[in-house]
């Protein structure tokens, strides 16, 4: 996510070129670390990591990538989003770097290790900041200049980053191209769309940016202002629109290209389509492309976009003519489901001109009576269209292209009106429209419009890409007639469905006035309905072989297609394994790019019901790729993973008797710990029955704790919710990925009984931890894993108490060439330095009379010898202390 805030009016009408000239001179707050970062198939790139001290004392974390290539070349500017850091965004600068870029990532202020109070793109500060950094690149002699002080430079970054990359080329006429992505244009226009409160993606902006108090006071003071009452104020509209594109909209005359996302309640594609018609304006080369995904989740085709966005610098910075940047205008279509992977088919449709979000238009005859509907009392039950926090991690919106409805209205909180059933297929591509007609009890009103597509049954009814226009009607107590321009969507409505426009008096992710009031709408006119007819899918012609390949041919090439089929069908389940949760065999998995560099490496154990088994090993032992591929979401190169005696693929049916927890889960701060897991189970789309909530929450334990507002949960009840989550339909196989991270040592313990719970009935867990003392009191079973090897698997109590492990206490320290002396000592298998002396494990030859006596020969000064108890020691001679 990304966003930021305004400053000063006066400052934004100042030339571009007076915030380079007036920034101070960066300060190098040290020489910096250099590191090569080398890869099998490409030149090696080497990073610098310095900290910049800009001129109000703030320092900036930046890494600087090169290549080892000579001579000058042109600079990118890479930003990140909001809540992240420079780190977000190393991939694609060492991308660049070995395409013949000086590439410079920094983190925010107020993001990573960099200093200071986030500005949300304050003129004065984020913005300046980027002119400093400018003025560094211009210094290196790796940069190409066009003059003394102007480096030939780009700029690329999604949502926040995107929208300084805007920023900077409308205050800085020394940025030559930019590629901003999934951002804004109007700040005020995003979070408060014609006058309505987007509480929700404020409130997870705020969080994400560490707390108010992180911010500078003049937005801390802004958000709780709004938030408090609900309504955006001038003065609010007027600090956002002050650190908007927007403002300096006129003075951005360099080729652009804006990527956006279909999948976007935050940013949605209004907001690239306002970039588009006022960079044009300018006279500059603009370049529109719709991906599938964007911050509500979904597929964000990154591979591609880098692949674009580098083509566009090569066109405009290194000035290759022949640099293939694709349409002026591309657009993802989601085309039904991958059956081998589970993935959404994509493909693309393009136009030789950006067709903006009113082309083509169609109208569509709508009927339906004049209605009242009520805003209810403290706005309460809300309806359902996005779900910020909870979309992003599986792109729940991105279901909706798929056939997929997840939205609610409840009765008597909205109006409807609906088409014929159409006679043909419509492909809407752009904003539709419709006027109606709003009397309201009270002196405004608030409304959300949507249109829906609703199957021949008309039960069935999907809201495209889960996005709603919220209105405020000023006025509204005497009529008064309101068009209303929908959500800019790319999406096709079948033959025999029809349209249904709903005006809704409340929704869950915007604030709604909280006195009751009554509503009474009626349409005036059709619905228009933009077409974009230039926007076509071409299907790509037959080879030229298909027409001439002979009969002897097309035999071979069938049994060879028959043979594959063989070898990729899904095996059979295994009888003797239904009652097994889970076994691995041979799991095996390379490193990308690497034919013989393995994340996971013969690996094979089993785990049996109502065991607690902790996996464990060192950064990089292969934990989370084995768990990855254990949830279907990553393919082994070898091996199989059966669970319950079915072969896991991705979207294997048996993965519904599997819950996780991985890396926490997202609420809705302003739901209960009870309406969050609903709503999630409601998004699965499977019975309320099979839920098993109650028995979820009492295992879960949370008590009286389900009636309030996630935001007022402490880390450790957030941990147990999103478990309870995980533990939605009681899954047979419970998958736990560092649950106890963040909790102190009574959550802990707590953690530690949730987990015992659940399996008391019969039902197995798997958690990831390195909280080894926790392991040894949660655990029934271990498996330890080691440069992608297993290493030892058995009960907690044979590993932690086996005696080939012994503690040799010494009187004083031992130096570091004796462990190595008596590592390799006859009958041992490893020995490693702790606090209180050696641990040594002992091989199949080796004993402990005989250990005694080399170590009194090599005049190690032995105090005792015993039998370790410890998990963290035998977990330390097991991976022989690499952790």
């Amino acid at each position: 996510m990304d966003l930021r805030l305004p400053g000063p009016r006066g400052l934004l009408r100042r030339p571009r070129r007076l915030i380079a000239a007036a920034a101070a001179v960066v300060v190098l707050a040290g020489a910096g670390t250099w590191t090569a970062v080398a890869d099998d198939d490409a030149p090696a790139v080497r990073r610098a990591d310095r900290a910049l001290t800009v001129g109000d004392g703030v320092r900036l974390d930046t890494s600087y990538f090169t290549s080892a290539t000579t001579g000058r070349r042109p600079a990118v500017l890479l930003a990140h989003g909001f809540g992240g850091s420079k780190d977000d965004v190393r991939q694609q600068a060492e991308e660049l770097a070995r395409d013949g870029y000086a590439v410079l990532t920094w983190s925010a202020r107020g993001f990573g290790e960099s200093t200071g109070k986030i500005g949300l793109n304050d003129p004065k500060g984020e913005v300046a900041d980027v002119a400093r950094l400018i003025d560094w690149l211009a210094r290196q002699p790796q940069v190409e200049l066009d003059r003394s002080g102007d480096p030939r430079v780009g700029m690329a970054g999604g949502s926040y980053g995107g929208a300084i990359s805007l920023l900077a080329a409308g205050y800085d006429d020394r940025v030559d191209a930019i590629a901003p992505s999934i951002t804004y244009w109007n700040l005020a226009d995003a979070l408060f769309p014609n006058g309505v409160f987007k509480k929700l993606w404020a409130g997870i902006f705020v969080n994400s940016g560490g707390g108010c108090a992180n911010f500078e006071p003049r937005l801390c003071e802004m958000y709780e202002r709004v938030a408090e009452s609900g309504t955006p104020d001038t003065e609010a509209r007027e600090l956002l629109e002050a650190r908007s594109p927007s403002a300096v909209g006129d003075r951005i005359d360099v080729p652009t290209l804006l990527v956006q996302g279909q999948s976007d309640s935050l940013f949605p594609l209004d907001q690239a389509d306002a970039a588009a018609r006022a960079i044009r304006a300018g006279g500059a080369p603009v370049d529109v492309d719709w991906i599938a995904g964007g911050h509500d989740g979904g597929d964000l085709e990154t591979s591609r976009i880098q692949q674009r966005v580098t083509a566009w610098f090569d066109r405009y910075l290194k000035g290759d003519k022949g640099a293939d940047t694709g349409p002026a205008f591309r657009v993802t279509r989601t085309g039904g489901v991958d059956s081998t992977d589970g993935e959404a088919l994509l493909r693309g449709a393009s136009a030789d001109t950006y067709p903006g979000l009113e082309s083509g238009v169609r109208s569509i005859g709508m009927s339906g009576p004049e209605q009242t509907f009520d805003n209810p009392p403290g706005a309460g039950p809300p309806a359902v269209s996005a779900l910020p926090g909870l979309g992003a991690g599986g792109g729940l919106a991105q279901l909706s292209a798929l056939g997929v409805g997840i939205s609610l209205d409840f009765p008597g909180q909205s109006a409807r009106f609906e088409s014929a059933p159409l006679s043909q297929d419509l492909r809407i591509t752009g904003s539709p429209t419709a006027t109606v007609h709003v009397r309201s009890s009270s002196e405004d009103a608030v409304l959300f419009a949507k249109v829906y597509d609703v199957g021949p049954d008309g039960r069935q009814q999907v809201l495209p890409s889960q996005l709603v226009t919220p209105v405020r009607v000023e006025g509204a107590k005497s009529g008064k007639d309101v068009t209303l321009t929908l959500p800019a969507i790319d999406y096709e409505v079948g033959k025999g469905h029809r349209l249904r426009l709903v005006l809704a008096s409340t929704d869950l992710a915007y604030a709604s006035p909280l006195a009751p009031a009554t509503y009474t709408v009626s349409l005036k006119g059709d619905l228009k309905v933009p077409t974009a007819p230039g926007v076509t899918a071409a299907a790509a012609p037959l080879p030229a072989w298909v027409w001439w390949l002979p009969l002897t041919s097309a035999v071979i090439a069938l049994a060879l297609l028959l043979s594959a089929r063989r070898r990729t069908a899904t095996p059979a389940p295994d009888p003797a394994l239904s009652d097994v949760p889970l076994q691995i065999t041979g799991l095996s998995k390379r490193y990308a790019k690497s034919a013989d560099r393995y994340a996971v490496q013969d690996l094979s154990f089993r785990v049996e019901k109502g065991q607690v088994l902790g996996l464990l090993g060192p950064n990089g032992a292969g934990k989370t790729t084995t768990l990855r591929m254990l949830m279907g979401l990553i393919k082994p190169d070898g091996g199989e993973i059966r669970v319950f005696g079915h072969a896991i693929r991705p979207g294997a049916p048996v993965l519904s008797r599997v819950g996780a927890f991985v890396e926490g889960a997202g609420f809705l701060p302003h739901l209960s710990g009870r309406e969050n897991l609903e709503l999630y189970w409601r998004a699965t789309g499977r019975p309320a029955e099979d839920s098993h909530l109650d028995e979820a929450l009492e295992i879960a334990g949370l008590g009286d704790a389900l009636a309030r507002a996630v935001r007022t949960y402490s880390q450790g009840m957030r941990q147990r919710l999103a478990i309870a989550q995980a533990m939605l339909g009681l899954p047979d196989l419970l998958i736990l990925d560092e649950p106890t991270n963040g909790l102190d040592p009574p959550q802990i313990r707590e953690m530690r009984e949730v987990m015992i719970r659940y399996a008391a009935a019969g039902r197995t867990v798997i958690v990831s931890s390195h909280l080894l003392s926790e392991v040894e009191q949660s655990c029934t079973h271990l498996v330890v894993m080691d440069r992608g090897r297993l290493v030892q698997a058995g009960p907690v109590g044979e590993i932690v108490g086996s005696g080939d492990t012994l503690l040799v206490g010494t009187g004083t320290p031992v130096e570091e060439p004796v462990v190595e002396k008596v590592a390799a000592l006859p009958g041992v298998a490893s020995a490693v330095l702790t606090g209180d002396g050696l641990l040594v494990r002992l091989d199949a030859d080796g004993s402990a009379s005989r250990l005694v006596a080399e170590l009194v020969r090599l005049e190690v000064p032995v105090a005792s010898v015993g039998p370790h108890r410890r998990l963290e020691d035998a977990f330390l001679t097991l991976i022989g202390g690499a952790a």
